[in-house]
């Protein structure tokens, strides 16, 4: 059975490579690259090449990359030097992502409450998008604009953004998660289903962004799977979930725990 794990379910920098191995011998075909997730970190080809090779040993496939808007090199930068900074940082993701065989890289963008502080900050995201576009397509690997749970969350302008730019070049990934942090995620899952093309799957107490594991918590696990079954995502159940917040913190019982709860999810959608 085909599934995926992130990759930061215990830590999100240093050497990769044992949560790699651990994640192939829990049985987990495949990763959502999420290392460096929220940082100015720069991937070189010596690196790439590396975790490809360890991709390869350990039998494991690249699902997706979550992308970074970095520290200062910010995509929404207001200071134009920091936004094009930001582009390449997510070029470098754009190039990982190719490079080892995935097809998406997640991003998030301003929510309403930034939006209204700050309208230019929203101007600096469609420049963004504008210059990385040709860039994306060249490579084969679309950028997939993720649900954020903080503040007032961002579904308005996540729904713009899909009504202005192609399906070829942008998406959604839906964390459910943070959609159930606001309570109404899955109508908004609902309404754009057509463009899902990754998924952060998680659980919470409806309060805090805790991604635990499905089942653990609030999330409409039912609901959730018929929406998928339906949508425009044909790719394997893919974990957000670490064992931050988990009672217990054994590795090897959390991957196992991990592996039986996708199991459980991915039959919910199948069949």
């Amino acid at each position: 059975m085909a599934l995926s794990l992130t990759t930061d379910y215990a830590a999100d920098t240093g050497n990769p490579e044992p949560y790699l191995r651990r994640i192939a011998e829990a049985g987990f075909s495949h990763i959502h690259w999420c290392h460096h997730w929220n940082t100015d970190f720069i991937y070189l080809p010596s690196e790439i090449a590396q975790i490809k090779r360890w991709l390869r040993t350990f039998g494991l496939q690249l699902l997706d990359t979550h992308g970074s808007d970095g520290k200062e090199k910010r995509w929404a930068s207001p200071f134009e030097y920091e936004r094009l900074a930001g582009v390449e940082l997510v070029k470098n993701r754009i190039d990982f992502t190719a490079a080892l065989g995935g097809d998406a890289v997640v991003m998030h963008i301003p929510d309403q409450n930034e939006r209204a502080d700050n309208p230019f900050v929203w101007d600096q995201v469609r420049r963004s998008l504008d210059e990385l576009e040709p860039y994306t397509r060249a490579q084969a690997v679309r950028i997939a604009i993720e649900n954020t749970g903080d503040g007032a969350g961002n579904y308005e302008n996540v729904h713009e953004l899909l009504a202005t730019y192609a399906p070829d070049f942008l998406g959604v990934c839906y964390d459910c998660g943070h959609g159930a942090l606001h309570g109404r995620g899955l109508d908004q899952l609902e309404a754009m289903k057509d463009r899902l093309i990754a998924v952060h799957l998680h659980d919470n107490d409806g309060l805090s962004d805790l991604h635990r594991l499905p089942f653990t918590g609030i999330v409409d696990w039912a609901r959730l799977a018929a929406i998928i079954k339906c949508s425009s995502y044909h790719k394997c159940i893919s974990l957000e979930s670490n064992m931050r917040h988990e009672p217990a913190r054994d590795e090897q019982d959390f991957l196992a725990r991990a592996f039986a709860a996708g199991t459980r999810l991915t039959r919910m959608i199948v069949g």
